[in-house]
């Protein structure tokens, strides 16, 4: 899954992908490079003024379209009904959560689009702080979370098939939290739906190597990627694409899972 994002403050692309040319021609770059998948967002996770739903459906919506007929999957970030049901209508295939259904009208849209959902584990109010979060059991208590959100989708009408869950990789978490996400993926991987993991470039990856800024953090993320695609996660959201893409088809290549391009070395 390539990240598109159209906002002047993302977390990695930093406003480069803002204007909607640029945000199209990254998301066509990135299925060329091997994504199959493009998420467009068009308002970042972390806290900050509220973005107008119909600014943030006016970002996204012509990125969606001019994808839409690209034969990749397409997806948009957000956590606004009303912004899911334009982005829908435009042809995306996927809403992708942050907040884990904050809003269960989410549910409903979903739902009546016949459409896929990412739920993901997160406890901040959308847009807001969460300072110092603790837990007892990360592990645990993120599979509850994931488990218990998607059984109100599934109850408002989202098929169990277009359920995928995200267990929010520093999202109201600090580091350890997210190793230890990492190292027991399998747990939430058992929940019985398809297991996406966002970990491109994040704070986790920085300071696991040392105060790399996120400019430094692309092998870090590479490696937490394939660990996590061993542990059974199956979609891996990435700002680097060709590189990861390259990682992923390896491990399916040893897996079994993929054949070689080309055979000749000692043929």
């Amino acid at each position: 899954m390539a990240i598109v994002n159209r906002t002047p403050d993302s977390f990695y692309d930093q406003g480069r992908t803002d204007a909607a040319d640029l945000a199209i021609a990254a998301g066509l770059r990135a299925i060329e490079a091997g994504a199959d998948w493009v998420d467009v967002g068009g308002a970042k996770f972390a806290p900050g003024p509220a973005i107008p739903i119909a600014e943030e459906i006016e970002r996204v919506v012509p990125v969606v379209e001019a994808l839409a007929a690209s034969g990749a999957v397409v997806s948009v970030d957000t956590f606004h009904a009303e912004v899911a049901r334009a982005a829908l209508a435009a042809g995306a295939h996927v809403i992708n959560d942050t907040t884990g259904l904050h809003d269960p009208a989410m549910a409903d849209v979903v739902a009546e689009a016949g459409a896929s959902v990412v739920v993901t584990h997160s406890l901040a109010a959308p847009r807001q702080p969460y300072p110092s979060p603790r837990y007892d059991d990360v592990v645990a208590e993120v599979v509850a979370f994931l488990r218990e959100r998607a059984e109100l989708a599934e109850a408002r009408g989202v098929a169990s098939d277009r359920i995928i869950v995200d267990p929010g990789h520093d999202l109201n978490k600090h580091t350890l939290d997210s190793l230890a996400l990492t190292r027991r993926l399998d747990e939430v991987v058992a929940l019985g739906y398809p297991t996406l993991v966002a970990l491109s470039n994040k704070d986790f990856v920085g300071e696991s190597l040392g105060r790399r800024d996120r400019s430094q953090r692309v092998e870090g993320s590479i490696a937490a990627a394939v660990y996590c695609v061993l542990q059974g996660a199956r979609i891996v959201r990435v700002h680097n694409v060709r590189e990861t893409v390259d990682a992923v088809r390896m491990i399916e290549a040893i897996e079994g899972w993929r054949e070689p391009v080309f055979l000749e070395h000692n043929r």
